[in-house]
């Protein structure tokens, strides 16, 4: 089978609005070219169409390399959308590029992905939920669809938020956020086994308000005790804290009202 890009524009840049492509650039002349060369046509024939493969002989395309800016081959550029999204360069082992394409392709469920996170910010739980289940079903191993549907699942059925951060891989983009959830989760587990401590009741009282969702309530709580005892429960406020923050994220109002309290409780 050739790869072997005829037309870029249709080849390439309208291919990748129905299916990611993968655009090797090569030259005859270039031994990592040819080292690198079956590794990606043998992936792209496991892909199951998830991604097309295309390859530019620079030589014969030298406009195109530099309209893209080629500096050493071999080069990779992943468009989607007719956008260049992602790129590496250099003959990497099989397994780095695999490793590289879960990463960088995006699902065939981008749209819907990205319905249900705003949904997620509007605050619409229930709608996001049902776009996240639907989407799991059709792509089981997107571990962003995971960890978002922990997130959406985190104080109502717990079980199932641990079974599906257990089944992600903990690595990308939304790691820090399976780690946030994480740390939730133990903390809701954690009111009757406390170290004594003269903070324990407003410690106990933050994890109480945590339970109920009261952000707001439970961080005001958890400050005050790394005010009193910043080392209590094993730095168990500060952990809080920041799982709290990234569990609302960075542009929520109770995150922006309690960062700077935050910061300064840590340097008292």
């Amino acid at each position: 089978m050739s790869y072997e890009v005829q037309d870029f524009q249709k080849d390439v840049l309208e291919k990748s609005h129905q299916v990611p492509v993968l655009v090797d650039f090569w030259a005859e002349w270039c031994g990592p070219c040819k080292v690198l060369s079956p590794v990606l046509e043998k992936l792209a024939k496991e892909s199951n169409g998830n991604w097309a493969l295309a390859k530019i002989d620079t030589d014969k395309n030298q406009e195109l390399a530099a309209k893209y800016g080629i500096r050493g081959i071999p080069n990779c550029k992943l468009f989607s959308k007719g956008e260049v999204i992602n790129e590496f360069t250099g003959a990497l082992p099989e397994q780095a590029v695999k490793e590289w394409l879960k990463k960088s392709i995006p699902s065939k469920f981008a749209d819907s992905i990205e319905k249900a996170k705003q949904l997620l910010r509007d605050g619409n739980e229930a709608d996001a939920k049902v776009i996240l289940e639907e989407v799991l079903q059709g792509d089981m191993n997107n571990d962003e669809v995971k960890i978002l549907l922990a997130k959406v699942l985190l104080f109502e059925e717990p079980k199932e938020a641990i079974r599906l951060l257990q089944n992600s891989d903990g690595t990308g983009e939304y790691h820090e956020l399976a780690d946030a959830l994480k740390t939730i989760m133990a903390l809701l587990d954690r009111t009757d086994k406390l170290p004594n401590g003269d903070v324990m009741n407003e410690y106990s009282n933050a994890i109480e308000d945590l339970t109920n969702k009261n952000f707001d309530a439970s961080l005001e709580k958890f400050i005050d005790v790394i005010r009193e005892d910043r080392h209590y429960d094993d730095d168990g406020s500060r952990k809080a804290c920041i799982a709290i923050f990234k569990y609302l994220g960075e542009e929520h109002p109770t995150t922006i009202k309690r960062r700077r309290e935050f910061g300064s409780a840590l340097y008292v």
